[in-house]
């Protein structure tokens, strides 16, 4: 008998590749997190990845498209290049895009929006730019309609939203098929004045290599977006999970089935042993963060207390603790001083064995930690520079304990190399039982009442309980939507 070969990974994907019609994409993403994504990416079986400035190239079918709207913890929006061309001034571009077949993408009777991406000296101020765009739109349709209708334009929920995105003379047209940026995630009832974004807070928890390993500790938790994006990561649950829409869903060429096999896939999640803990001092945090954590159905994974970091215990085990302390808005800069010098006693004292990250402004307040960071890379919370600093606290010397570590004596909480390394290490994720039976033995009847019984549905809130993955409540029928953007296909060319 002849020799049976099996295929590597590698060459599945690339027969896939070349079996299946693959579109270019691009995914927006916040400064300092573009590695996070491209590994996120990396894992959804993403091809030709490429990291750029604040966002990763990449490439797939439709599947991927909409798998990386649902499933990316760290990207901003997706974006699909129609048209990419080269001008010298603002008039040229507004003459390229004139002659443009626009009605590929959205009809006259529809509203849109363009959002501008300009680093160029040839083209200096972004709103002009997109003044232009709009105006060489309306311009292509006043001269290929009978009637002379045209789009108008729509600052908040557009039929159609355009990206343009100008490096020096290079310019790209792209769809947006997101629609409303991806950090809004849909989850949350109430939050406190500038909440952490949900897509920084997932790239800590990413970056410090948060699977759900151990027991995790956020002691100033603010609107619990941390111990929030904690739970849903070691669950394997989706990104988007709560949101009710996203702008592909209205494009010609949207696919309802698939997007449905998409959002039912129980491959992705997975059983969570540890624990998440969620504290503040501030009475208004532990309320907002508590709301948002029963709403969500988390309250069997997260622990949301009212009480001060100094109050806490130290933990039985190794922990990963994840910190945003305050900034200074209501405390004067020795009130500071203190609270971070609090911060360091706590840690060197309570959490021998543990890995801390803390994310504060680029200033001189980290000194008052007074303990000797491990890593440190710059990143940026709104407008606000901070640095994002990682502690490996344990007892005695250094060198003491990198040899003790190397030798395997030091206990510690789990590695924190990159996704990448891990993976290669990582058996396969067993399906868990309990989704089996909840997404594939039930019968219609009885779907509804078993699916995501921890995440959603119908509970104790009766009507003001979170909706389904697909905006339903209770046996509210999903109602039918006709196509209404014009979607150009290039795989019929």
């Amino acid at each position: 008998m002849g020799n049976k070969t099996t295929s590597t990974p590698k060459q599945q994907r690339d027969a896939h590749a070349t079996q299946h019609h693959l579109s270019s994409y691009v995914a927006k993403t916040l400064y300092g997190l573009e590695d996070v994504l491209a590994d996120e990416l990396e894992a959804l079986g993403a091809y030709d990845i490429e990291v750029g400035r604040r966002m990763v190239r990449f490439r797939g079918d439709k599947r991927m498209l909409y798998l990386t709207n649902y499933r990316l913890r760290t990207a901003l929006r997706i974006l699909k290049p129609i048209y990419e061309f080269n001008c010298e001034s603002i008039e040229d571009l507004y003459e390229t895009l004139r002659q443009f077949e626009w009605a590929q993408y959205i009809r006259c009777d529809q509203t849109f929006l363009i959002d501008p991406v300009v680093y160029s000296d040839r083209f200096s101020n972004s709103r002009y730019v997109s003044y232009r765009v709009k105006d060489a739109i309306a311009d292509y349709f006043v001269a290929n309609t009978p009637d002379g209708k045209r789009p108008s334009v729509r600052m908040d929920t557009p039929d159609v939203r355009f990206n343009i995105h100008i490096a020096q003379r290079h310019v790209t047209l792209s769809l947006d098929s997101s629609g409303d940026s991806l950090h809004k995630r849909g989850y949350k009832v109430k939050q406190t004045p500038a909440p952490l974004s949900e897509v920084l807070a997932a790239g800590i928890l990413l970056k410090a290599g948060w699977q759900g390993q151990c027991d995790l500790i956020d002691p100033m938790c603010g609107s619990g977006t941390f111990a929030i994006e904690a739970a849903l990561i070691a669950r394997g649950v989706a990104a988007g999970a709560w949101r009710t829409k996203y702008a592909f869903e209205e494009w010609a060429d949207f696919d309802a089935d698939l997007w449905r096999e998409v959002q039912e896939d129980p491959n992705f999640e997975t059983p969570f042993e540890h624990h998440i803990y969620a504290s503040d001092i501030a009475n208004d945090a532990y309320t907002v963060t508590n709301a948002n954590v029963q709403h969500m159905g988390l309250g069997h994974d997260i622990t949301v207390e009212h009480m001060a970091m100094q109050r806490r215990n130290a933990p039985e085990a190794p922990v990963l603790m994840v910190l945003n302390p305050p900034y200074g808005e209501r405390l004067t800069r020795f009130d500071l001083e203190a609270l971070y010098s609090m911060i360091g006693s706590e840690l060197k004292h309570k959490y021998t064995g543990s890995k801390v990250w803390i994310i504060a402004p680029k200033s001189k307040l980290f000194h008052a930690i007074g303990l000797r960071h491990s890593s440190r890379l710059d990143l940026l919370n709104g407008d606000l520079e901070c640095e994002l600093r990682s502690y490996e606290l344990f007892e005695g010397k250094r060198d003491d304990f990198k040899r003790d570590l190397a030798e395997g004596k030091t206990r510690t909480y789990a590695s924190s190399r990159p996704y990448r390394e891990r993976k290669q290490e990582r058996t396969p994720r067993e399906k868990c039982p309990e989704r089996e039976k909840t997404f594939k033995n039930t019968s219609p009847a009885t779907e509804e009442k078993t699916r995501r019984p921890r995440f959603g549905g119908k509970g104790q809130h009766g009507s003001n309980s979170p909706k389904d993955r697909f905006g339903r409540r209770g046996d509210e029928e999903r109602p039918s939507r006709k196509s209404r953007i014009q979607v150009f296909d290039d795989s019929n060319q």
